[in-house]
């Protein structure tokens, strides 16, 4: 007998989750169903990102609730729009074989007219971020009288965003009589005081160790210094070829910075951040889930909700603000009873927050070497000789072409044939690592040459570098680039490498980037008579200010170059700033917020759930080559 009907599921459930191949229940699913079928306790269920919280309280709800019915009965609350995505459609998925099943995802960065639409059709379950859900209540677009069952998902990280006050207010519009369903990776006070405010004598389930890790997580970590810290990042990067792996950052702008380096080295790599649309993130996340991105840098608030199978590894390119939060990204990896590892690259005045770090999760950490450029080249090597054993030859069409080949080999023995296709791809690794340093260093360096700062992090941030020309172009933020994005459309429209491009920096109506002197003539040709949604893009030298309109001599040093679109004569250079508005630290997560400052046109308040998704937008139809990394 299945073990799912054993627990009292019903059969046209079962089926449906048998063919998403659900076999046997998770320790949490296996404990809490029982409970939760019975309806009759509210619930406190504390389990690690990635055991199956979901299916823990989705299909107990689809066996309570009333479908005949269409007004909402069950209302699901969680802290991000990639985990209320997330579980909406998980729900839809487990329902499958049920009859007038509808659920409906309530969050911000999307159209409310859609969702509100969604609302008046009649909808029995609501999942729901709580910025977006307050903006319903607010319009009177919803009643929760008849709510019977309220879920508070992820509620630690829902407390640590600052939502406490949005999850009053929502709750106020429920009935006293229902029942209260809270999950949580870890139990902080705050949780706890949650629980006894909103439950009468709940049902506590703790599957594992209360706020300890994933047992089939590897804890590793690097000691480096802060300014070597990114050429250790790639280093290790290299040193697994099959590396599919989240790295994590403090704040939004390092995630941009650290995404564009990559990209400009040649990795398939991008961000995930709050400043991006949904549209964006979907983008991101799409190409992540394809795995045509090997790299996915995130901010703690962006990252919350991912659900991607094989993720090998989770990289803390800096340690999380929040003790807490090291559990819930080291979750991303050994999802479903795999393995996986999480790196941190550390600092020495850093030891301390290792050793914190593994008295709350009870496992120790492993110090590992970043490895020495010969070791890189050795694993390269034998991932190229392990991709050709793998190959699949399609023997049908590449008959045709075999006579050619062979005679072009003739004069090759297969020694000489062997280590010339091995050549291709490695001897850029060779050429790169030729007597690369030792970047490890030891507790004794006390961290006097450490600068606090993000200069010291040790790729390119701000500031013209020599050899660099800087240059402004008439498209900005409004026109819904990300900086990533701008650097696809300079790449792509100019016909050149990443490489090439030194900072950029995206404002509202413009912006600024930086050129190698080389390339600056290539840049000018490839955008000649360029348009871009209608537009004429307008390239010119900067002096350092935004060109205003109007004509009149130039007083501000930047020079013209053919006004490509923007009008005859040379333009007056100064006036807009382009200063960034202030930033405010959003709860304790380590993520920042812009407020101010140059922001795309017709964004809306969501300041607690603008967690969008990032996207290296193609314009051209072309993407930038990246298969070089070197």
């Amino acid at each position: 007998m299945n073990p799912f009907l054993e627990l009292g599921i019903r059969e046209e459930i079962v089926n449906a989750i048998t063919e998403l191949g659900f076999e046997k229940p998770s320790p949490i699913q296996e404990k809490a169903i029982p409970v939760l079928l019975t309806g009759n306790d509210d619930f406190v269920g504390l389990a690690q990102t990635g055991t199956g919280k979901t299916a823990a309280f989705g299909l107990p709800l689809l066996e309570q609730l009333d479908f005949s019915q269409k007004q909402p009965q069950a209302l699901i609350l969680c802290p991000t729009r990639e985990l209320c995505l997330q579980i909406a459609k998980d729900i839809e998925r487990f329902s499958k074989y049920l009859d007038n099943v509808n659920v409906v995802a309530v969050y911000g960065g999307a159209n409310i007219s859609d969702q509100l639409r969604q609302i008046r059709r009649g909808v029995q379950i609501v999942v729901a971020t709580p910025g977006r859900m307050l903006d319903i209540l607010g319009r009177n677009a919803i009643d929760f009288s008849q709510v019977k069952y309220v879920v508070l998902d992820e509620a630690d990280e829902m407390l640590n965003m600052g939502f406490q006050e949005d999850i009053n207010n929502i709750l106020a519009t429920t009935p006293a009589e229902k029942k209260t369903w809270l999950f949580s990776a870890t139990m902080p006070a705050e949780v706890r005081r949650i629980a006894k405010k909103y439950m009468t004598d709940p049902f506590e389930l703790t599957v594992g160790t209360k706020n300890t890790g994933n047992a089939n997580i590897e804890h590793h970590y690097y000691l480096v210094k802060g300014r070597e810290k990114y050429a250790a990042f790639k280093r290790i990067v290299d040193s697994n070829p099959d590396i599919f792996g989240i790295v994590f950052c403090r704040t939004k702008i390092e995630t941009q910075e650290i995404a564009e380096s990559l990209i400009k080295d040649g990795y398939n790599a991008d961000a995930l951040h709050g400043d991006l649309s949904q549209q964006q993130r979907d983008k991101v996340m799409k190409r992540y889930r394809d795995r045509s991105l090997q790299l996915l840098i995130a901010t703690d608030v962006a990252a919350r909700g991912i659900d991607v199978n094989d993720v090998t590894h989770v990289i803390n390119f800096s340690l999380p603000d929040e003790i807490e939060n090291y559990t819930h990204r080291s979750g991303r990896t050994a999802r479903a009873g795999k393995t996986g590892i999480s790196l941190s690259l550390v600092n020495s005045k850093e030891l301390n927050k290792i050793r914190h770090i593994e008295k709350v999760i009870g496992k120790a950490f492993d110090k590992k070497q970043v490895p020495a450029g010969e070791e890189v080249c050795q694993k390269q090597l034998l991932a190229i000789v392990k991709k050709v054993e793998n190959v699949t030859v399609n023997e049908e069409q590449i008959n045709p072409f075999l006579p050619q080949i062979m005679e072009g080999f003739e004069a090759m023995s297969k020694e000489e044939i062997i280590k010339r296709f091995a050549s291709l791809e490695f001897n850029k690794f060779l050429d790169y690592y030729k007597n690369a340093p030792d970047l490890n260093t030891d507790a004794r360096d006390n961290g006097r040459t450490e600068r606090s700062g993000s200069r010291e992090e040790g790729f390119q941030r701000g500031g013209s570098k020599s050899g660099y020309t800087r240059l402004f172009m008439n498209l900005g933020s409004v026109d819904e680039f990300t900086r990533g994005d701008m650097l696809g459309y300079i790449c792509n429209t100019a016909k050149i490498s990443g490489k090439s491009i030194g900072k950029i920096d995206l404002k509202g109506v413009y912006t600024f980037f930086e050129v190698e002197d080389d390339s600056v003539e290539k840049v000018f040709s490839g955008f000649n008579g360029t348009d871009f949604n209608g537009r004429n893009v307008r390239i010119e030298v900067s002096g350092g200010d935004a060109p205003r309109g109007g004509g009149g001599e130039s007083r501000g040093g930047g020079r013209s170059r053919g006004g490509f679109g923007g009008g005859s004569g040379e333009r007056r250079s100064g006036g807009f700033s382009g200063n960034r508005g202030g930033e405010r630290r959003s709860g304790g997560s380590g993520e920042r917020r812009s407020f101010g400052g140059d922001k795309p046109a017709g964004e809306r308040r969501e300041r607690r759930d603008s967690n969008g998704g990032g996207g290296f937008r193609d314009f051209s139809g072309k993407r930038p080559e990246t298969k070089s990394r070197y």
